[in-house]
């Protein structure tokens, strides 16, 4: 696979959705859960998608359960969950897995492309690398994301040109979809 464009992922009915569809768009692609200690992501992310949508940004919101079992729902209780609670309007795909032999291959090739580092210094990411190393320990050599709300930044060409992990601040991510847009 040469980019993201060469893709297709399914939408929350189970569709077929080409990446391609959004060539010349900056994507910014998350890993989700509706139970999760990040969750409150969701508002920051509303915010910048309503802010950049109409200068060619969109989010692509993939849920998955693999990680604490923070996404337990079915797709139509995630999207009613996000919809009532943190009012989204960004595109909202089926729950996916992310990691293993069961790794949709999107997640497996950004995780590929830009690989986890770890979720940075302090007493707080240093728990979360225990407790994620400790979930993830199952998926071996083909655990491409360390947690929910892992997010990637996709240039205009389709590119993957950057990793945020959970842990990082908002207004930095923020900042860099600014600069790609």
């Amino acid at each position: 696979m040469s980019n993201v464009y060469d893709f297709e992922v399914k939408d929350r009915f189970g569709n077929a959705v080409s990446l391609a569809d959004y060539k010349g768009k900056v994507l910014l692609i998350v890993n989700t859960a509706t139970g999760c200690g990040f969750t409150p992501h969701y508002d920051p992310l509303e915010a910048m998608y309503k802010e950049f949508k109409d200068q060619g940004f969109e989010i692509l919101d993939f849920p998955c359960n693999q990680f604490a079992d923070q996404a337990p729902g079915s797709d139509d209780e995630i999207h009613e969950f996000c919809t009532l609670k943190f009012g989204t309007e960004f595109p909202q795909f089926a729950k996916i897995d992310v990691n293993g032999e069961t790794a949709d291959p999107l997640f497996a090739y950004l995780g590929t492309e830009k690989p986890f580092n770890g979720f940075g210094k302090g007493l707080k990411n240093a728990a979360l690398n225990k407790f994620a190393a400790a979930n993830n320990k199952k998926y071996g050599n083909k655990t491409y994301i360390g947690w929910n709300f892992t997010k990637f930044l996709i240039d205009r060409e389709g590119n993957v040109i950057a990793r945020f992990e959970p842990t990082v601040d908002m207004a930095e991510v923020k900042k860099a979809v600014e600069a790609a847009l």
